[in-house]
Protein backbone atom coordinates (compact mmCIF):
# COMPACT_ATOMS: atom_id res chain seq x y z
CA UNK A 1 0.00 0.00 0.00
CA UNK A 2 1.30 3.76 -1.03
CA UNK A 3 0.55 7.23 -1.75
CA UNK A 4 0.13 6.92 -5.22
CA UNK A 5 1.17 3.48 -6.22
CA UNK A 6 -1.93 1.13 -4.46
CA UNK A 7 -3.17 3.88 -2.48
CA UNK A 8 -5.88 3.23 0.37
CA UNK A 9 -9.38 4.05 0.22
CA UNK A 10 -9.33 6.83 2.68
CA UNK A 11 -10.07 9.70 0.19
CA UNK A 12 -13.27 7.28 -0.19
CA UNK A 13 -14.03 7.34 3.58
CA UNK A 14 -13.94 10.91 4.29
CA UNK A 15 -16.13 11.59 0.69
CA UNK A 16 -18.97 8.75 1.78
CA UNK A 17 -18.46 10.39 5.54
CA UNK A 18 -19.50 13.80 4.50
CA UNK A 19 -23.22 14.83 5.63
CA UNK A 20 -24.44 14.80 1.70
CA UNK A 21 -23.52 12.03 -0.20
CA UNK A 22 -25.04 10.69 -3.44
CA UNK A 23 -24.09 7.52 -4.51
CA UNK A 24 -22.53 7.35 -7.99
CA UNK A 25 -21.07 3.70 -7.83
CA UNK A 26 -22.79 2.36 -10.55
CA UNK A 27 -20.21 4.25 -12.85
CA UNK A 28 -17.97 1.61 -11.75
CA UNK A 29 -20.29 -1.27 -14.36
CA UNK A 30 -19.87 1.19 -16.91
CA UNK A 31 -15.55 0.92 -16.51
CA UNK A 32 -16.24 -2.84 -16.17
CA UNK A 33 -17.60 -3.18 -19.55
CA UNK A 34 -14.12 -1.37 -20.50
CA UNK A 35 -11.25 -2.97 -19.40
CA UNK A 36 -8.65 -4.52 -21.19
CA UNK A 37 -10.71 -3.92 -24.41
CA UNK A 38 -9.82 -1.57 -26.79
CA UNK A 39 -11.80 1.43 -25.37
CA UNK A 40 -10.11 0.96 -22.30
CA UNK A 41 -8.66 4.66 -22.57
CA UNK A 42 -11.38 7.07 -20.96
CA UNK A 43 -10.62 10.94 -20.59
CA UNK A 44 -13.78 12.44 -18.60
CA UNK A 45 -13.90 16.10 -18.60
CA UNK A 46 -16.10 18.21 -16.57
CA UNK A 47 -16.55 21.72 -15.48
CA UNK A 48 -14.78 22.59 -11.76
CA UNK A 49 -16.32 21.28 -8.57
CA UNK A 50 -18.70 18.91 -10.34
CA UNK A 51 -17.01 16.06 -8.90
CA UNK A 52 -14.39 14.79 -10.96
CA UNK A 53 -12.10 14.17 -7.66
CA UNK A 54 -14.38 12.43 -5.45
CA UNK A 55 -15.06 9.67 -9.04
CA UNK A 56 -11.59 9.65 -9.36
CA UNK A 57 -11.44 8.18 -5.45
CA UNK A 58 -14.14 6.12 -5.47
CA UNK A 59 -12.50 4.43 -8.81
CA UNK A 60 -9.10 4.07 -6.97
CA UNK A 61 -11.09 2.74 -4.00
CA UNK A 62 -12.76 -0.40 -5.84
CA UNK A 63 -10.03 -1.39 -8.23
CA UNK A 64 -6.90 -0.94 -5.68
CA UNK A 65 -5.26 -3.36 -4.45
CA UNK A 66 -3.91 -1.34 -1.41
CA UNK A 67 -7.47 -1.79 0.61
CA UNK A 68 -9.80 -3.74 1.44
CA UNK A 69 -13.10 -1.95 0.39
CA UNK A 70 -15.69 -5.21 0.27
CA UNK A 71 -17.82 -4.10 2.92
CA UNK A 72 -18.40 -0.64 1.68
CA UNK A 73 -18.97 -1.32 -1.77
CA UNK A 74 -21.54 -4.41 -0.59
CA UNK A 75 -23.79 -1.37 0.62
CA UNK A 76 -23.77 0.65 -2.07
CA UNK A 77 -25.99 0.38 -5.43
CA UNK A 78 -22.90 -1.44 -7.52
CA UNK A 79 -22.99 -4.21 -4.42
CA UNK A 80 -26.76 -5.16 -6.07
CA UNK A 81 -25.44 -6.35 -9.27
CA UNK A 82 -24.30 -9.43 -9.38
CA UNK A 83 -20.56 -10.24 -10.11
CA UNK A 84 -19.74 -6.50 -8.74
CA UNK A 85 -16.67 -8.28 -6.78
CA UNK A 86 -14.85 -9.74 -9.57
CA UNK A 87 -12.55 -6.41 -9.96
CA UNK A 88 -12.97 -5.43 -6.59
CA UNK A 89 -9.32 -4.34 -5.27
CA UNK A 90 -7.75 -6.76 -7.82
CA UNK A 91 -5.42 -4.43 -9.88
CA UNK A 92 -2.55 -2.47 -9.26
CA UNK A 93 -3.74 1.31 -8.90
CA UNK A 94 -1.62 4.36 -9.60
CA UNK A 95 -3.07 7.27 -8.83
CA UNK A 96 -1.43 10.78 -9.73
CA UNK A 97 -3.44 14.03 -8.74
CA UNK A 98 -1.62 16.52 -11.17
CA UNK A 99 -2.79 19.91 -9.98
CA UNK A 100 -1.40 18.52 -6.57
CA UNK A 101 2.33 17.53 -8.42
CA UNK A 102 2.40 20.45 -10.05
CA UNK A 103 1.99 23.16 -6.96
CA UNK A 104 4.26 21.07 -4.75
CA UNK A 105 6.85 20.99 -7.68
CA UNK A 106 7.05 24.59 -7.69
CA UNK A 107 7.93 25.25 -4.05
CA UNK A 108 9.44 21.63 -2.46
CA UNK A 109 13.44 22.27 -3.58
CA UNK A 110 12.20 24.95 -6.38
CA UNK A 111 11.37 22.15 -8.64
CA UNK A 112 10.45 23.16 -11.96
CA UNK A 113 10.31 19.96 -13.42
CA UNK A 114 6.56 18.52 -12.36
CA UNK A 115 7.19 14.99 -14.59
CA UNK A 116 10.48 14.32 -13.36
CA UNK A 117 9.41 14.29 -9.50
CA UNK A 118 6.68 12.44 -10.08
CA UNK A 119 8.89 9.67 -11.61
CA UNK A 120 10.89 9.58 -8.32
CA UNK A 121 8.84 9.69 -5.95
CA UNK A 122 6.47 6.58 -7.42
CA UNK A 123 9.95 4.87 -8.29
CA UNK A 124 10.05 4.21 -4.44
CA UNK A 125 6.54 2.85 -3.98
CA UNK A 126 7.56 0.51 -6.61
CA UNK A 127 10.94 -0.72 -4.98
CA UNK A 128 8.19 -1.29 -1.54
CA UNK A 129 5.29 -2.68 -3.17
CA UNK A 130 7.92 -5.32 -5.49
CA UNK A 131 10.92 -5.98 -3.59
CA UNK A 132 12.07 -8.72 -5.26
CA UNK A 133 12.15 -7.07 -8.57
CA UNK A 134 15.10 -4.39 -9.61
CA UNK A 135 13.74 -1.17 -10.34
CA UNK A 136 16.83 1.24 -11.13
CA UNK A 137 17.19 4.79 -10.08
CA UNK A 138 15.72 7.37 -13.19
CA UNK A 139 13.74 4.99 -14.63
CA UNK A 140 10.13 5.96 -15.60
CA UNK A 141 6.37 4.79 -14.30
CA UNK A 142 5.81 3.36 -17.99
CA UNK A 143 9.08 1.26 -17.51
CA UNK A 144 8.35 0.54 -14.11
CA UNK A 145 5.20 -1.07 -15.40
CA UNK A 146 6.27 -2.77 -18.16
CA UNK A 147 8.55 -4.77 -15.64
CA UNK A 148 6.21 -5.61 -13.00
CA UNK A 149 4.33 -6.63 -15.79
CA UNK A 150 6.62 -8.69 -16.98
CA UNK A 151 7.84 -10.34 -14.50
CA UNK A 152 3.98 -11.21 -12.36
CA UNK A 153 1.80 -10.53 -15.22
CA UNK A 154 0.28 -8.12 -12.83
CA UNK A 155 -2.27 -5.69 -14.82
CA UNK A 156 -2.42 -1.49 -13.89
CA UNK A 157 -4.96 0.90 -13.68
CA UNK A 158 -3.88 4.90 -14.17
CA UNK A 159 -5.91 7.39 -12.65
CA UNK A 160 -4.71 10.94 -13.56
CA UNK A 161 -6.80 13.52 -11.89
CA UNK A 162 -6.55 17.10 -13.99
CA UNK A 163 -4.28 16.28 -16.40
CA UNK A 164 -5.04 19.50 -17.85
CA UNK A 165 -3.39 21.43 -15.40
CA UNK A 166 -0.11 22.48 -17.47
CA UNK A 167 -2.07 23.32 -20.20
CA UNK A 168 -4.30 25.33 -18.19
CA UNK A 169 -1.45 26.95 -16.36
CA UNK A 170 0.42 27.44 -19.89
CA UNK A 171 4.05 26.14 -18.01
CA UNK A 172 7.21 26.92 -19.49
CA UNK A 173 7.67 24.96 -23.11
CA UNK A 174 10.30 22.94 -21.34
CA UNK A 175 7.93 21.83 -18.84
CA UNK A 176 5.23 21.11 -21.70
CA UNK A 177 7.81 19.10 -23.32
CA UNK A 178 8.63 16.74 -20.65
CA UNK A 179 4.75 16.21 -19.59
CA UNK A 180 4.27 15.27 -23.91
CA UNK A 181 7.36 12.51 -23.09
CA UNK A 182 5.34 11.45 -20.05
CA UNK A 183 2.43 11.09 -21.83
CA UNK A 184 3.77 9.43 -24.52
CA UNK A 185 5.58 7.01 -22.70
CA UNK A 186 2.38 5.62 -20.84
CA UNK A 187 -0.33 5.56 -23.65
CA UNK A 188 1.64 5.34 -27.26
CA UNK A 189 3.81 2.19 -26.32
CA UNK A 190 2.36 -0.38 -28.01
CA UNK A 191 4.24 -2.81 -26.07
CA UNK A 192 2.85 -1.06 -22.23
CA UNK A 193 -0.30 -1.67 -23.68
CA UNK A 194 -1.20 -5.15 -22.41
CA UNK A 195 -0.05 -4.11 -19.10
CA UNK A 196 -2.39 -1.28 -18.70
CA UNK A 197 -6.18 -2.70 -17.49
CA UNK A 198 -7.79 0.72 -17.69
CA UNK A 199 -6.94 4.49 -17.77
CA UNK A 200 -8.73 6.78 -16.70
CA UNK A 201 -8.30 10.53 -17.14
CA UNK A 202 -10.10 13.51 -15.60
CA UNK A 203 -9.46 17.59 -16.55
CA UNK A 204 -11.97 20.56 -17.41
CA UNK A 205 -10.42 20.90 -21.04
CA UNK A 206 -11.32 17.92 -23.50
CA UNK A 207 -8.00 16.89 -25.07
CA UNK A 208 -5.50 18.98 -26.66
CA UNK A 209 -6.24 19.08 -30.25
CA UNK A 210 -2.43 19.59 -31.68
CA UNK A 211 0.76 18.45 -29.69
CA UNK A 212 -1.14 16.48 -26.48
CA UNK A 213 -3.51 14.94 -29.16
CA UNK A 214 -0.93 12.57 -30.93
CA UNK A 215 0.00 11.73 -27.54
CA UNK A 216 -3.23 11.00 -26.25
CA UNK A 217 -5.32 9.51 -29.45
CA UNK A 218 -6.00 6.36 -27.58
CA UNK A 219 -8.15 8.23 -25.66
CA UNK A 220 -12.51 8.37 -26.21
CA UNK A 221 -13.36 11.55 -24.83
CA UNK A 222 -16.48 11.64 -22.27
CA UNK A 223 -17.62 15.78 -22.06
CA UNK A 224 -19.65 18.35 -21.10
CA UNK A 225 -21.08 18.55 -24.79
CA UNK A 226 -20.73 14.44 -25.40
CA UNK A 227 -20.73 12.40 -22.09
CA UNK A 228 -22.14 9.70 -24.24
CA UNK A 229 -22.49 6.50 -21.45
CA UNK A 230 -21.48 8.61 -18.68
CA UNK A 231 -24.05 11.63 -18.76
CA UNK A 232 -24.97 10.65 -15.31
CA UNK A 233 -21.48 9.55 -14.10
CA UNK A 234 -20.50 12.86 -12.83
CA UNK A 235 -23.00 15.58 -11.45
CA UNK A 236 -26.05 15.49 -9.89
CA UNK A 237 -29.14 13.99 -11.95
CA UNK A 238 -32.81 15.67 -11.38
CA UNK A 239 -33.93 12.20 -9.81
CA UNK A 240 -31.03 12.60 -7.02
CA UNK A 241 -31.47 16.02 -6.32
CA UNK A 242 -35.00 15.46 -6.09
CA UNK A 243 -34.27 12.86 -3.34
CA UNK A 244 -31.96 15.15 -1.62
CA UNK A 245 -34.52 18.01 -1.13
CA UNK A 246 -37.49 15.73 -0.22
CA UNK A 247 -34.90 14.32 2.48
CA UNK A 248 -34.09 17.65 3.19
CA UNK A 249 -37.11 19.95 3.37
CA UNK A 250 -35.85 22.28 0.46
CA UNK A 251 -38.14 23.15 -2.72
CA UNK A 252 -37.06 20.86 -5.66
CA UNK A 253 -38.26 23.17 -8.01
CA UNK A 254 -36.35 26.00 -6.56
CA UNK A 255 -33.49 24.45 -6.49
CA UNK A 256 -33.62 23.31 -10.22
CA UNK A 257 -34.22 27.31 -11.32
CA UNK A 258 -30.82 27.55 -9.35
CA UNK A 259 -28.66 24.89 -10.04
CA UNK A 260 -30.14 22.76 -13.12
CA UNK A 261 -29.71 23.17 -16.51
CA UNK A 262 -26.48 21.38 -17.83
CA UNK A 263 -28.13 19.08 -20.43
CA UNK A 264 -26.37 16.26 -20.74
CA UNK A 265 -28.23 14.18 -23.61
CA UNK A 266 -31.99 13.85 -24.05
CA UNK A 267 -32.87 12.02 -20.57
CA UNK A 268 -30.15 13.58 -18.50
CA UNK A 269 -29.89 16.91 -17.23
CA UNK A 270 -27.20 17.40 -14.39
CA UNK A 271 -26.62 19.64 -11.46
CA UNK A 272 -24.05 21.26 -9.96
CA UNK A 273 -23.40 19.21 -6.88
CA UNK A 274 -21.09 21.69 -4.91
CA UNK A 275 -24.32 24.35 -5.22
CA UNK A 276 -26.86 21.84 -3.89
CA UNK A 277 -24.89 20.18 -1.45
CA UNK A 278 -23.80 24.12 0.00
CA UNK A 279 -27.78 25.28 -0.65
CA UNK A 280 -29.37 22.31 1.68
CA UNK A 281 -26.67 23.17 4.30
CA UNK A 282 -27.46 26.62 4.56
CA UNK A 283 -30.93 26.45 3.93
CA UNK A 284 -30.50 28.89 1.35
CA UNK A 285 -30.16 29.33 -2.27
CA UNK A 286 -27.28 31.52 -3.43
CA UNK A 287 -24.38 31.51 -5.97
CA UNK A 288 -21.55 29.07 -4.37
CA UNK A 289 -19.93 27.56 -7.29
CA UNK A 290 -19.41 30.86 -8.82
CA UNK A 291 -17.57 31.86 -5.16
CA UNK A 292 -15.08 29.05 -5.85
CA UNK A 293 -13.20 31.05 -8.63
CA UNK A 294 -13.82 34.51 -9.83
CA UNK A 295 -15.72 36.15 -13.23
CA UNK A 296 -12.67 37.20 -14.89
CA UNK A 297 -12.52 34.35 -16.95
CA UNK A 298 -15.95 35.29 -18.47
CA UNK A 299 -14.53 39.35 -18.46
CA UNK A 300 -11.40 38.34 -20.52
CA UNK A 301 -13.15 36.73 -23.52
CA UNK A 302 -17.04 38.66 -23.33
CA UNK A 303 -16.07 42.33 -23.94
CA UNK A 304 -14.17 40.99 -27.13
CA UNK A 305 -16.99 41.70 -29.99
CA UNK A 306 -15.83 38.76 -31.62
CA UNK A 307 -18.71 38.50 -34.63
CA UNK A 308 -21.80 39.97 -32.90
CA UNK A 309 -20.49 38.43 -29.63
CA UNK A 310 -22.15 41.20 -27.47
CA UNK A 311 -25.62 40.76 -29.23
CA UNK A 312 -25.46 37.01 -28.56
CA UNK A 313 -24.49 37.43 -24.52
CA UNK A 314 -27.71 39.75 -24.13
CA UNK A 315 -29.93 37.04 -25.36
CA UNK A 316 -29.02 34.88 -23.29
CA UNK A 317 -28.62 36.65 -20.36
CA UNK A 318 -32.57 37.88 -21.30
CA UNK A 319 -33.08 33.74 -21.53
CA UNK A 320 -32.63 32.98 -25.33
CA UNK A 321 -30.40 30.29 -26.64
CA UNK A 322 -27.85 31.14 -29.50
CA UNK A 323 -26.01 28.95 -32.46
CA UNK A 324 -22.59 27.77 -31.66
CA UNK A 325 -20.46 25.61 -33.39
CA UNK A 326 -18.38 23.55 -30.91
CA UNK A 327 -16.23 21.84 -33.69
CA UNK A 328 -13.71 24.42 -34.38
CA UNK A 329 -12.55 25.10 -30.53
CA UNK A 330 -9.29 23.35 -30.51
CA UNK A 331 -9.21 23.16 -26.64
CA UNK A 332 -6.46 25.42 -25.79
CA UNK A 333 -6.69 28.99 -24.82
CA UNK A 334 -4.11 30.07 -27.08
CA UNK A 335 -6.24 30.33 -29.56
CA UNK A 336 -9.59 31.61 -28.40
CA UNK A 337 -9.87 34.17 -31.84
CA UNK A 338 -13.76 33.69 -32.39
CA UNK A 339 -16.84 33.57 -31.02
CA UNK A 340 -17.71 30.01 -31.09
CA UNK A 341 -14.58 29.83 -29.83
CA UNK A 342 -15.55 31.30 -26.95
CA UNK A 343 -18.77 29.77 -26.55
CA UNK A 344 -17.37 26.47 -26.87
CA UNK A 345 -14.35 27.37 -24.22
CA UNK A 346 -17.11 28.60 -21.96
CA UNK A 347 -19.19 25.40 -22.18
CA UNK A 348 -16.63 23.31 -20.87
CA UNK A 349 -16.02 25.27 -18.06
CA UNK A 350 -19.58 25.16 -17.03
CA UNK A 351 -20.80 28.91 -17.80
CA UNK A 352 -23.15 27.95 -20.82
CA UNK A 353 -24.76 24.46 -21.78
CA UNK A 354 -25.30 22.84 -25.07
CA UNK A 355 -27.79 21.63 -27.08
CA UNK A 356 -26.76 19.33 -29.45
CA UNK A 357 -29.93 18.60 -31.18
CA UNK A 358 -30.31 22.57 -32.69
CA UNK A 359 -26.19 23.19 -31.66
CA UNK A 360 -27.07 26.24 -29.56
CA UNK A 361 -25.80 27.23 -26.05
CA UNK A 362 -27.30 29.25 -23.28
CA UNK A 363 -26.84 30.25 -19.72
CA UNK A 364 -27.95 26.77 -17.38
CA UNK A 365 -28.99 28.51 -14.52
CA UNK A 366 -29.76 31.42 -11.80
CA UNK A 367 -26.41 31.31 -10.16
CA UNK A 368 -24.24 30.75 -13.50
CA UNK A 369 -26.53 34.01 -15.23
CA UNK A 370 -25.99 35.97 -12.03
CA UNK A 371 -22.40 35.39 -12.48
CA UNK A 372 -22.56 36.67 -15.99
CA UNK A 373 -24.65 40.14 -14.72
CA UNK A 374 -21.47 40.18 -12.39
CA UNK A 375 -19.05 40.14 -15.32
CA UNK A 376 -20.50 42.37 -17.49
CA UNK A 377 -21.74 45.15 -14.94
CA UNK A 378 -18.51 47.56 -14.88
CA UNK A 379 -18.34 47.36 -18.94
CA UNK A 380 -19.21 50.16 -21.01
CA UNK A 381 -19.69 48.40 -23.55
CA UNK A 382 -22.59 47.00 -21.62
CA UNK A 383 -24.29 49.82 -19.94
CA UNK A 384 -27.37 49.95 -21.82
CA UNK A 385 -27.66 46.64 -20.82
CA UNK A 386 -27.26 47.01 -17.44
CA UNK A 387 -29.06 50.24 -17.03
CA UNK A 388 -32.49 47.94 -18.34
CA UNK A 389 -30.93 45.22 -15.53
CA UNK A 390 -31.11 47.72 -13.22
CA UNK A 391 -34.06 49.49 -13.25
CA UNK A 392 -36.21 46.06 -13.90
CA UNK A 393 -37.36 45.87 -10.22
CA UNK A 394 -39.35 49.24 -10.88
CA UNK A 395 -40.62 48.17 -14.00
CA UNK A 396 -42.09 44.65 -11.95
CA UNK A 397 -43.18 46.77 -9.28
CA UNK A 398 -44.88 49.73 -11.89
CA UNK A 399 -46.46 46.10 -13.48
CA UNK A 400 -48.33 45.04 -9.88
CA UNK A 401 -49.38 48.55 -9.43
CA UNK A 402 -50.78 49.06 -12.60
CA UNK A 403 -48.43 51.78 -14.15
CA UNK A 404 -49.09 51.09 -17.55
CA UNK A 405 -47.67 53.90 -19.14
CA UNK A 406 -44.59 53.23 -17.25
CA UNK A 407 -44.38 49.92 -18.12
CA UNK A 408 -44.64 50.94 -21.65
CA UNK A 409 -42.02 53.14 -21.86
CA UNK A 410 -39.63 50.49 -19.64
CA UNK A 411 -40.60 48.39 -22.91
CA UNK A 412 -39.31 50.66 -25.47
CA UNK A 413 -35.49 50.95 -24.08
CA UNK A 414 -35.60 46.80 -23.65
CA UNK A 415 -36.91 46.12 -27.17
CA UNK A 416 -34.43 48.96 -28.59
CA UNK A 417 -31.43 46.86 -26.66
CA UNK A 418 -31.86 43.63 -27.60
CA UNK A 419 -32.79 43.79 -31.09
CA UNK A 420 -31.66 45.41 -34.34
CA UNK A 421 -33.21 46.95 -37.39
CA UNK A 422 -33.59 43.44 -38.81
CA UNK A 423 -35.02 41.93 -35.90
CA UNK A 424 -36.95 44.50 -34.16
CA UNK A 425 -40.32 42.98 -35.72
CA UNK A 426 -39.24 39.38 -34.95
CA UNK A 427 -41.66 37.52 -32.18
CA UNK A 428 -38.75 36.17 -30.28
CA UNK A 429 -36.93 39.20 -30.00
CA UNK A 430 -39.36 40.59 -29.20
CA UNK A 431 -40.51 37.85 -26.55
CA UNK A 432 -36.90 37.88 -25.24
CA UNK A 433 -37.04 41.85 -24.40
CA UNK A 434 -39.63 41.25 -22.19
CA UNK A 435 -37.65 38.59 -20.74
CA UNK A 436 -34.80 40.72 -20.08
CA UNK A 437 -37.03 44.01 -18.64
CA UNK A 438 -38.26 41.46 -16.08
CA UNK A 439 -34.83 40.52 -15.26
CA UNK A 440 -35.42 41.33 -11.24
CA UNK A 441 -38.53 38.89 -11.77
CA UNK A 442 -36.63 36.07 -11.78
CA UNK A 443 -36.01 36.38 -8.10
CA UNK A 444 -39.72 36.17 -7.37
CA UNK A 445 -41.06 34.30 -10.27
CA UNK A 446 -40.83 31.41 -12.52
CA UNK A 447 -40.66 32.71 -16.32
CA UNK A 448 -42.56 30.44 -19.08
CA UNK A 449 -42.61 31.05 -22.19
CA UNK A 450 -45.23 29.88 -24.54
CA UNK A 451 -47.24 28.22 -21.57
CA UNK A 452 -49.55 25.96 -22.65
CA UNK A 453 -53.19 27.32 -21.82
CA UNK A 454 -56.95 27.09 -22.61
CA UNK A 455 -57.31 26.89 -26.23
CA UNK A 456 -53.32 28.17 -26.80
CA UNK A 457 -50.25 29.70 -25.68
CA UNK A 458 -49.61 32.56 -23.48
CA UNK A 459 -46.35 34.41 -24.76
CA UNK A 460 -45.22 34.53 -20.93
CA UNK A 461 -46.00 33.64 -17.95
CA UNK A 462 -44.64 35.04 -14.51
CA UNK A 463 -45.64 32.56 -11.63
CA UNK A 464 -44.80 33.15 -8.56
CA UNK A 465 -42.64 31.18 -6.23
CA UNK A 466 -42.97 33.53 -3.15
CA UNK A 467 -46.14 34.25 -1.17
CA UNK A 468 -48.84 37.45 -1.70
CA UNK A 469 -47.31 38.65 -5.35
CA UNK A 470 -49.80 38.20 -8.40
CA UNK A 471 -48.79 35.64 -11.07
CA UNK A 472 -48.85 37.25 -14.84
CA UNK A 473 -49.94 36.41 -17.98
CA UNK A 474 -48.47 38.26 -20.83
CA UNK A 475 -49.78 38.68 -24.22
CA UNK A 476 -47.85 40.66 -26.75
CA UNK A 477 -49.21 42.19 -30.39
CA UNK A 478 -47.16 44.59 -32.79
CA UNK A 479 -49.37 46.77 -34.79
CA UNK A 480 -52.51 46.10 -33.36
CA UNK A 481 -53.67 47.01 -29.83
CA UNK A 482 -52.73 46.61 -26.18
CA UNK A 483 -56.53 46.20 -25.76
CA UNK A 484 -56.83 43.34 -28.37
CA UNK A 485 -54.12 41.80 -26.49
CA UNK A 486 -56.04 41.53 -23.50
CA UNK A 487 -58.95 40.37 -24.84
CA UNK A 488 -56.88 37.11 -26.22
CA UNK A 489 -56.02 36.46 -23.08
CA UNK A 490 -59.70 36.47 -22.50
CA UNK A 491 -61.34 34.78 -25.17
CA UNK A 492 -58.51 31.94 -24.77
CA UNK A 493 -58.94 31.33 -22.02
CA UNK A 494 -55.08 31.57 -21.11
CA UNK A 495 -55.50 31.92 -17.30
CA UNK A 496 -56.63 28.31 -17.20
CA UNK A 497 -53.05 27.03 -16.63
CA UNK A 498 -53.33 29.23 -13.61
CA UNK A 499 -56.46 27.62 -12.39
CA UNK A 500 -55.16 25.80 -8.99
CA UNK A 501 -52.89 29.08 -8.28
CA UNK A 502 -55.03 30.85 -5.29
CA UNK A 503 -54.12 34.49 -5.32
CA UNK A 504 -54.05 37.41 -7.79
CA UNK A 505 -54.24 37.51 -11.37
CA UNK A 506 -52.81 40.06 -13.74
CA UNK A 507 -53.33 40.20 -17.50
CA UNK A 508 -50.98 42.36 -19.50
CA UNK A 509 -51.92 43.44 -22.62
CA UNK A 510 -48.80 44.79 -24.64
CA UNK A 511 -48.78 45.98 -28.71
CA UNK A 512 -45.53 47.83 -30.42
CA UNK A 513 -45.94 50.07 -33.53
CA UNK A 514 -43.40 48.76 -35.26
CA UNK A 515 -42.93 52.51 -37.15
CA UNK A 516 -43.10 54.25 -33.98
CA UNK A 517 -41.13 51.51 -31.96
CA UNK A 518 -43.12 52.78 -29.14
CA UNK A 519 -45.19 50.30 -26.96
CA UNK A 520 -48.47 50.75 -24.85
CA UNK A 521 -49.54 48.20 -22.18
CA UNK A 522 -53.22 47.60 -20.28
CA UNK A 523 -53.01 45.63 -17.18
CA UNK A 524 -56.38 44.20 -15.66
CA UNK A 525 -56.18 42.74 -12.43
CA UNK A 526 -58.18 39.26 -11.86
CA UNK A 527 -58.95 38.17 -7.60
CA UNK A 528 -59.26 34.42 -7.17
Amino acid sequence: MGIYLNPNAEAFKEDKNTDIYVDKSLVLIELNKLLGSREKFVCMSRARRFGKSMAGNMISAYYSKGCDTKEIFSKMKIGGVPGYEENLNKFNVIKLDLNGWYQRSLIEENRTDVIKYIQEEVLEEFREAFPSIEFKQGTSIATNIQKVYGKTGEKFIIIIDEYDVLVRERVAENVFDSYLQFLNSLFKDTTLRPAIALAYITGILPIVRDKVQSKLNEFREYTMLRPRQFADAVGFTHEEVEDLCNEHGIDVNECARWYDGYKMSETVNIYNPLSVVTAIQDKNFGSYWSATSTFEVLKDYIVLDFEGIRKDITDMISGNSVPVEVLEFRNTMDNINTKDNVFTYLLHLGYLTYNANDKTCRIPNEEVRQEWVSAIKYDANYSKLMSIINTSKKLLDDTINGNEEAVANALDAAHTEVTNNLTYNDEHCFQSAICLAYFYANTRYTLVKELPTGKGYADLALIPFLPNIPAMVIELKHNKSSETALQQIKDKKYDDALKHYRGDLLFVGINYDEKTKKHECKIEKLVL
